[in-house]
């Protein structure tokens, strides 16, 4: 599970580089569009930039949770190592909610939008608004490898005698 996990990583890495890379070209297009005559106002590239900035979101957010550096807060500081530990599972079962309403919400969401085509450029919603499941799956998959992790550093720790 591991490689594949990792291997996942990288393509969203790289796949936010991409989307990152193509985020700029419309949001140029409508500065330039602004200062020089020569540009023509281009309508479209509101609309491809918005859609660009939707999928960075949910595939940073999703880099963000394999990195454990998604949102979080430390409610109690100065807990034990034991206890934290067990603070750390219930959150990661909390966002394993939160990732189940992405998917089953994404599914209904990605429904609606199979008929559907952006007004402007035209192009059909399904993919804009597959990101959210796809986002959903992702948070499961890396919820999934780091609950994993925790309970191989608990069992560990119980044949160590360290707990």
């Amino acid at each position: 599970m591991k490689q594949f996990t990792d291997l996942y990583f990288r393509f969203l890495k790289r796949l936010l580089t991409g989307l990152m890379m193509l985020l700029m070209v419309p949001v140029f297009l409508q500065v330039l569009s602004r200062y020089v005559d020569v540009v023509p106002r281009y309508i479209w590239t509101e609309e491809m930039a918005r859609f660009a900035f939707i999928w960075i979101v949910l595939v940073g957010s999703s880099i963000a949770v394999r990195e454990g550096t998604h949102f979080k807060i430390d409610l109690f500081p100065n807990i034990s190592p034991r206890l934290s530990r067990r603070m750390d599972v219930l959150y990661i079962a909390l966002m394993l909610i939160a990732a189940a309403v992405f998917v089953v919400g994404g599914w209904a969401f990605v429904a609606f939008g199979a008929i559907q085509h952006s007004e402007l450029a035209g192009l059909p919603m399904v993919t804009i608004f597959i990101a959210w499941p796809l986002a959903g799956l992702s948070w499961m998959l890396f919820l999934i490898e780091r609950l994993d992790t925790q309970f191989k550093q608990t069992d560990q720790e119980a044949r160590d005698g360290s707990v």
